[in-house]
């Protein structure tokens, strides 16, 4: 049976041990205050005092417990609110019971000394941007774009000799076929001369640019080229942009590859209708057209072709990326067929970068092989990648008339006038 376990006694040690000293000195020491603090005369290293010593209430105790500055002010304890004494600044109410060890956190005096220092705030002047100069990039291009305006908005470009037939074509999508097409014939025809836009894209995009009905009950170029319908009775006014027409396109005509199959002469239906029509406008005393641009379908269908053997010329709108580049090669072989067999006069006379974004390096490069390759046939104007281009149509507009102050809106109206100008050179060396 185990022994009951006596009392705690600590073993002495010997004499010639050096923690002897300090074991008799710690057996020695006296025990705290009724306050918990240490009796004055009581260190830590030293256990020596008298038991008046322990008695006696320290310097700047009062029996309350109490902190009392006593060596600074006296207690005064003539009220409710009575001012105990100064503590580093702080004032401590009478009554409130501080440890002299810790301090309430909801006191004055805790909350004065954890108050990290405020630092004065800078004047509102410096926070300011900086006045930028005239040599920064923006400021720049503001002056670029300002400069552009002044000297292209309300602009006349002289009219050709004869009425120019282009067709816009790229077997390759979303290279900005239709977006070229609508806004360089507002371009074209804010600028003094008459254009004519004719729709052969089933999908119908530049019509809705141009602010033009096409559903399927409109008379369109279905019309014209399947049943042999006058152009004159389909051709529609464009609202926004005077001396501006649309021949419309409809959903029916995305079957009329498979209609204009057994007819003869298929290819020549176009060209054929836009001769009378043309024909028509001088007979009747209208106004002569300067322009009549084609827009066509991403592909080389017979609507395609028909689009090829009605024009002479051909402008290819080139997206600044690799895939458009292999579109180009395919596209000028079947613009050589249709030279072979259909139309000699048919020729590339125009490419226009689009989509050309100057802060990647693929843009630049793609722009320098195709100037490389066709120096005398690339515009020096690039269309750039701009958001209100692309908002335009949704508003039924193009962007010379959505926002004609735009980057984009600028760089169409320098390609119309680059257009335009070769025409009228052109013109010149043929007379």
């Amino acid at each position: 049976m185990r022994p009951a376990p006596g009392p705690f006694q600590v073993p002495a040690l010997a004499a010639t041990d050096p923690l002897a000293s300090d074991q008799a000195a710690l057996l020695s020491t006296p025990a705290l205050g009724p306050s918990g603090a240490r009796p004055a005369g009581v260190s830590r290293e030293s256990g020596a005092g008298s038991a008046a010593e322990l008695n006696a209430v320290p310097a700047g105790l009062d029996p309350a417990g109490s902190v009392v500055d006593a060596g600074r002010s006296a207690v005064s304890t003539g009220g409710p609110s009575v001012t105990v004494g100064s503590t580093g600044g702080a004032t401590v109410a009478a009554g409130m019971q501080v440890s002299r060890e810790t301090t309430p956190t909801d006191s004055p005096v805790s909350s004065a000394i954890a108050a990290p220092p405020r630092v004065a705030a800078p004047p509102v002047e410096s926070w300011s941007l900086p006045d930028p100069g005239d040599d920064t990039p923006l400021a720049q291009e503001l002056a670029h774009d300002t400069l552009r305006r002044r000297v292209l908005h309300g602009q006349r470009l002289p009219a050709p000799a004869q009425t120019c037939v282009v067709t816009v074509a790229n077997q390759k999508g979303g290279v900005g076929k239709t977006t070229t097409t609508v806004n360089l014939a507002a371009a074209l025809a804010q600028s003094g001369l008459s254009v004519l836009v004719i729709d052969i894209d089933p999908q119908g995009n530049a019509s809705t640019a141009l602010g033009i009905e096409h559903h399927s009950e409109v008379a369109s170029i279905y019309d014209v080229l399947v049943d042999g319908r006058p152009m004159a009775e389909v051709v529609q006014a464009c609202p926004d942009v005077p001396s501006l027409w649309c021949v419309p396109a409809t959903i029916d005509l995305a079957g009329a590859e498979i209609e204009l199959v057994s007819m003869v002469a298929r290819e020549m239906r176009l060209l054929r209708a836009l001769k009378a029509y043309l024909v028509e406008r001088t007979r009747s005393g209208q106004r002569r057209l300067d322009y009549v641009l084609i827009d066509c379908p991403p592909s080389l269908g017979l609507l395609t072709v028909n689009a090829f053997v009605a024009a002479p010329e051909v402008m290819i709108p080139i997206q600044c990326e690799y895939y458009a580049l292999e579109g180009l090669s395919q596209l000028l072989k079947n613009v050589e067929l249709i030279q072979e067999h259909l139309n000699p006069d048919l020729h590339v006379s125009t490419i226009l970068l689009t989509m050309y974004d100057a802060r990647t390096r693929l843009a630049a490069d793609v722009a320098a092989q195709v100037r490389e390759h066709f120096p005398a046939l690339t515009l020096r104007a690039n269309i750039p990648r701009s958001v209100r281009i692309s908002e335009a149509p949704s508003h039924g507009q193009t962007v010379m008339t959505y926002d004609p102050g735009s980057s984009g809106a600028l760089s169409y109206l320098e390609a119309a006038k680059e257009l335009a100008l070769r025409g009228g050179s052109d013109s010149e060396n043929n007379a």
